[in-house]
């Protein structure tokens, strides 16, 4: 699957490993630019900003240790995730690259499987800390958490296992709790004023919904003549339900 603006720079002086990683990179969907020297490999680094850097220790000029050192002092380039790859076994070097910034290393001869998936890690990893999942990323009402970034949903200690359609409608209700939508409204707002699904579809949806959520599904309200809506925590039968203007009906 293609990985788009994910640029892998393999740092590496043996010709036969640079174009054995750009094959393998490039059947995963990575782009890949390579150099063969430290120096060569800084200027890339500088120019492209590249999603990642997989950088051998043992390079004539400057060493990987020197150009990781380099890279992790500049701004620009101080947050490119490093992993080191080496011929050498002891601790030491694994143990210097480490404490200069590098997230990860590998030791030669190593398996392009291997590589790929310790690259997925570190840039899943580095994903996360860009990205972190805080308090305010979460959605809680009636003890039901939307977690948006993982879509996930746990209803009380259990997790309902949604389709992509049913989370969008429940995150979207749940985000505007006590107020009520058409289906039109509904369909527009996790589809797009132009998809083409009728208002049956979304009955479908909600039926489903409810049932996934089981005992929390109640919280889905259905209002005749009008539409949906998630109840309110505490807000209790009384009153007119307000009626959601910002999203205009199809």
């Amino acid at each position: 699957m293609a990985r788009e603006n994910e640029t892998i720079l393999v740092i590496d002086d043996e010709p036969y490993i640079r174009e054995l990683l750009q094959y393998n990179l490039e059947k995963e969907g990575y782009a890949v630019i390579s150099a063969a020297s430290g120096e060569e490999g800084l200027d890339l680094a500088r120019r492209n900003h590249p999603a990642l850097i997989l950088l051998d220790l043992m390079l004539p000029g400057i060493d990987g240790i020197d150009v990781c050192r380099r890279l992790k002092r500049e701004a620009r380039t101080a947050k490119i995730p490093i992993i080191m790859a080496t011929a050498k076994s002891e601790d030491t070097d694994i143990v210097i690259g480490l404490e200069i910034g590098a997230d990860d290393y590998v030791t030669k001869p190593f398996s392009p499987n291997v590589i790929c998936a310790r690259i997925r890690s570190v840039l899943r990893r580095n994903e996360q800390k860009i990205h972190p999942n805080t308090e305010e990323d979460f959605i809680r009402i009636h003890d039901i958490t939307i977690d948006p970034k993982r879509h996930q949903v746990h209803c009380g200690s259990r997790v309902a296992d949604l389709s992509v359609t049913e989370f969008s409608i429940l995150e979207f209700l749940a985000r505007n709790a006590g107020w009520v939508f058409s289906r039109n409204q509904i369909i527009g707002a996790v589809k797009g004023d132009s998809y083409p699904v009728t208002e049956r579809a979304v009955d479908v949806q909600i039926l489903g919904l409810r049932k996934k959520l089981e005992e929390y599904g109640a919280y889905i309200e259905t209002v005749r003549g009008v539409g949906y809506r998630m109840r309110e925590e505490d807000s209790g039968d009384s009153g007119a339900l307000p009626i959601r203007r910002a999203i205009q009906s199809s």
